[in-house]
């Protein structure tokens, strides 16, 4: 007898994203490689589309998530020839903060396969994943304040959760890259290789996995969850609400504009 259409098989093709099931292991993979996977609305949705359907399908035991080419993620795009003339910056906010709780509530493992930059909102995609496992190369910046804007989709959350305040707020604050040897050391990734044996090792952590208990990683997975991101809703909330404000202030213009002429901003406070 032929076997029903399931949610995750009838979800729609999304430009950008690459989601596939193989042998147990959705791999969704972001695909703007031309900048270097910046995020847009229709992404951020298409993540939460498939966590969400993944969720209910018995078939998947783990979730591998990835980017092409160069890096992870560079983040929400910002420039118009990213987003468009019709763009609001609170689409893909919204759509960021649903696609990380549906990572977080992800009952199966999720693991995030991380190379080169990851930026923005891309490292909070990477921090709501279980496991986070990292090439020499990567490195993660939360480069918001550097235009004028707060961190968010949960990182000032999950970055505090991983590794304490002062360290969540000297990344926040200061925009500074952390390189993942620093970042592992710290305890913000699970485990650090060279760049040529990131793909094989991340193949044995998955296929570790999808031979593990099912139901017992699930309990472990709620339980931790809840001892260390229980207020992540209360979390996306305030940064929605803070950065709502944000983003009708001038500072943000002078923020992008200083970006784009690659100088300091100079910043009002208004």
């Amino acid at each position: 007898m032929a076997q029903s259409k399931t949610r995750l098989d009838a979800l729609a093709p999304v430009d950008g994203l690459q989601v596939k099931l193989t042998g147990g292991v959705l791999s969704v993979t972001l695909d703007r490689p031309d900048s270097l996977n910046s995020l847009t609305p229709e992404v951020l949705a298409g993540v939460a589309d498939a966590f969400e359907a993944a969720a209910a399908d018995p078939r998947v035991r783990v979730v591998r998530l990835g980017g092409n080419g160069r890096g992870f993620c560079s983040g929400a795009g910002i420039g118009k020839e990213e987003t468009g003339d019709g763009h609001n910056p609170m689409d893909t906010l919204l759509h960021g903060n649903r696609a990380i709780q549906a990572i977080v509530a992800m009952p199966r493992p999720v693991v995030a396969v991380v190379h080169g930059p990851t930026a923005g909102i891309g490292v909070s995609l990477a921090l709501a994943c279980d496991l986070v496992l990292a090439s020499t190369e990567a490195y993660f910046l939360l480069a918001f304040t550097k235009i004028g804007l707060m961190p968010d989709g949960g990182a000032t959350a999950l970055v505090a959760a991983a590794i304490g305040r002062a360290r969540a707020m000297k990344m926040a604050l200061l925009a500074e890259r952390l390189p993942a040897a620093d970042a592992c050391e710290h305890g913000l990734i699970a485990a650090v290789y060279p760049s040529e044996e990131l793909a094989e090792e991340a193949t044995k952590v998955i296929d570790r996995l999808l031979t593990g208990p099912a139901v017992a990683y699930a309990r472990t997975k709620s339980a931790i969850n809840a001892a260390t991101l229980g207020d992540l809703d209360a979390t996306l909330h305030r940064e929605t609400a803070g950065q709502y404000l944000l983003l009708d202030a001038p500072d943000l213009d002078e923020g992008i504009k200083a970006f784009q002429e690659r100088r300091a901003p100079k910043f009002t406070d208004s």
